[in-house]
C-alpha cells in the first residue's frame, strides 16, 4: 500500500473516532432512558387567564405531541396531532398503556369559541370527551375512538394491566352519578363504564381530584381535595368499589397522587390553595409532599393506613412525579409565573423541588428547591433510570418565542461531595405547541 494512502486512512480513522468521544461536546450525551413522551397542550388561552379571565391570543389548536427517545437528543422532535384538552384542573388529562400502544385523553373543558374575540374563560364549556390515541407508530399518532362521558372529568389513569380506565369528575359538572367512572379497555376501545359508588363520600361537595392503581393489586388510592383526605379502595371484578381501611387526613388542597414503584406508599402534593387565600391560590404559602404508607398495621379484622413523612416544597406544587427506582420525587411548582407582566406579586420563575425518598420506610428529605426561567410548570416525569426529568412548559417570558416546550434536567452531584445533590436544567428542549401542561412516558 502507498505510504500516503496508508497515513491517510489512519488519520481519517483517528479523527472519526475523536469525532465520536470529543471531550469538549457533552451536549449529545443525555441519556434519557424510555421509548417516547407523550405531552398534552391547551391552545386556548395563556397562563395569566387563571387571574384575569382574558384567554388572549389563540395559538393553533390543542395537540397531543409525541416525542420519540433514543438516538442523539439533539435530533429529538414532536410529532402532534389535534386532541381536545383543558390545562384548566390537575395535570392529569393523559395516561398511557403499559406498553405503550394507547394514551387516552380527557376533555376537561371545550375548545374556545370560532372568531378572532375578544373571549372570555367564562366563553369555555365543561367537556364531555376521552379520545383514545393510537401510538404504533409514534411519529403519526392517530385518534382512534372517541367517546361522550358526564361533564367535566377531572383525571384519567390506566391500571397496569391495560384492560381498565378509571375516570374522575368535578361535582359540579353534569350527568356524573357518581364522581368515578371505570371503563373496560380491550383492543384499544373503551366499551363497557361502570359508575361504582363510594361508600362515605359526599357526592355534593367532596372533589375526587386525582387517583392512582396500584402497580400489581386491583386498589386505588382516591384523593379528596375539597376534604383534604386520602383513602384507598380495593376495585372488585364487577368493577365495584370498597373502601379499605382508615381515611388519612393529608394536606390542604391535595392535587395528585402517585404510588411508590413497590406499592407500599404513596405520595400526595399540598397546595394550600382555599377560599381564604388572597386570590383563592395566587398567594398562597409554600407547599408539601408528604407519604402515606398503605396496610401500614393491623387494627384487629382491619388494615390501618399511616401518614409517615413530609417536606416543604415551592408555591403552588400542582406537578409530581416519582422515580421508577424508588429514589426520588419531584414537584414542579407554580410559584406566581402565570400572573399578568403587570401585576406586582408576579414571579419571573417557577422552581422544581426535589427530594429524596426511603422507598422502605417512606421516609422524605428535602434536597432543594430549583428556579427557573418558565412558566406554568404543571407536569413533569422521570425517565427509566431515574438520573432526568422531562419538564412541561406551558410557555416563555420571552414572548418572540412562540409555543411551549418540554425541557430536560438531569440529578447531578459533586464527585468529591456525593450528598450535594443538584437538579440541572440542560440544554435539551422540544418544542411544543403553548399550553403544554400534562405529560406521561412510554417505558
Amino acid at each position: 500500500m502507498n505510504l500516503r494512502i496508508a497515513f491517510l486512512s489512519v488519520v481519517t480513522v483517528f479523527a472519526a473516532e475523536a469525532a465520536k468521544a470529543d471531550p469538549w461536546d457533552r451536549y449529545g450525551e443525555m441519556n434519557f432512558e424510555g421509548r417516547y413522551i407523550i405531552a398534552a397542550s391547551d391552545a386556548d388561552m395563556v397562563a395569566s387567564a387563571y387571574v384575569d379571565g382574558d384567554l388572549g391570543p389563540r395559538e393553533g389548536s390543542d395537540r397531543l405531541s409525541v416525542i420519540e427517545l433514543g438516538g442523539d437528543p439533539r435530533d429529538w422532535r414532536a410529532a402532534s396531532i389535534e386532541v381536545s384538552n383543558s390545562v384548566a384542573g390537575p395535570p392529569a388529562v393523559i395516561d398511557v398503556t403499559a406498553d405503550g400502544r394507547y394514551a387516552v385523553v380527557i376533555e376537561t373543558w371545550t375548545p374556545r369559541p370560532e372568531g378572532d374575540g375578544p373571549h372570555r374563560f367564562s366563553d369555555l364549556g365543561q367537556g364531555s370527551k376521552i379520545s383514545v390515541v393510537d401510538l404504533t407508530e409514534p411519529s403519526a399518532p392517530a385518534v382512534t375512538q372517541t367517546v361522550e362521558t358526564p361533564e367535566r372529568p377531572d383525571a384519567v389513569r390506566i391500571s397496569p394491566s391495560g384492560d381498565l380506565v378509571a375516570v374522575t369528575f368535578h361535582p359540579r359538572g353534569g350527568g356524573a352519578e357518581t364522581p368515578l367512572a371505570i371503563y373496560r379497555f380491550e383492543g384499544g376501545q373503551l366499551g363497557e363504564v361502570v359508575t361504582p359508588p363510594i361508600p362515605e363520600w359526599n357526592a355534593a361537595d367532596d372533589r375526587l381530584i386525582d387517583i392512582d392503581w396500584h402497580p400489581t393489586e386491583p386498589v386505588l388510592a382516591m384523593i379528596n381535595e375539597t376534604g383534604a383526605n386520602l383513602r384507598f379502595a380495593l376495585v372488585s371484578d364487577d368493577l365495584s368499589v370498597e373502601v379499605l381501611g382508615n381515611i388519612v387526613d393529608v394536606e390542604r388542597a391535595p392535587f395528585r397522587v402517585e404510588f411508590t414503584p413497590d406499592g407500599r406508599h404513596v405520595v400526595v402534593n399540598g397546595l394550600y390553595w382555599g377560599p381564604d387565600i388572597a386570590g383563592r391560590w395566587i398567594e398562597a404559602p409554600r407547599g408539601s409532599v408528604l407519604t402515606v404508607r398503605m396496610n401500614a398495621h393491623a387494627d384487629g379484622d382491619k388494615v390501618r393506613h399511616a401518614l409517615v413523612s413530609r417536606v416543604a416544597t415551592g408555591v403552588s406544587p400542582e406537578g409530581l412525579a416519582v422515580s421508577p427506582n424508588g429514589r426520588w420525587v419531584a414537584t414542579m411548582n407554580l410559584e406566581r409565573s402565570y400572573l399578568p407582566y403587570d401585576d406586582d406579586r408576579i414571579t419571573w420563575f417557577s422552581s422544581i423541588t426535589l427530594a429524596a425518598l426511603d422507598q422502605e420506610t417512606g421516609s422524605l428529605r428535602h434536597v432543594g428547591d430549583f428556579n427557573y426561567d418558565g412558566i406554568l410548570p404543571e407536569a413533569a416525569v422521570f425517565d427509566n433510570s431515574g438520573s432526568y426529568l422531562a419538564v412541561v412548559n406551558f410557555d416563555h417570558f420571552n414572548d418572540r418565542r412562540a409555543g411551549g416546550a418540554v425541557d430536560f434536567w438531569r440529578i447531578d452531584s459533586d464527585p468529591l461531595a456525593p450528598d450535594n445533590v443538584q437538579l440541572v436544567r440542560t440544554e435539551h428542549s422540544v418544542p411544543v405547541a403553548r399550553g403544554a401542561h400534562s405529560v406521561v412516558i412510554a417505558r
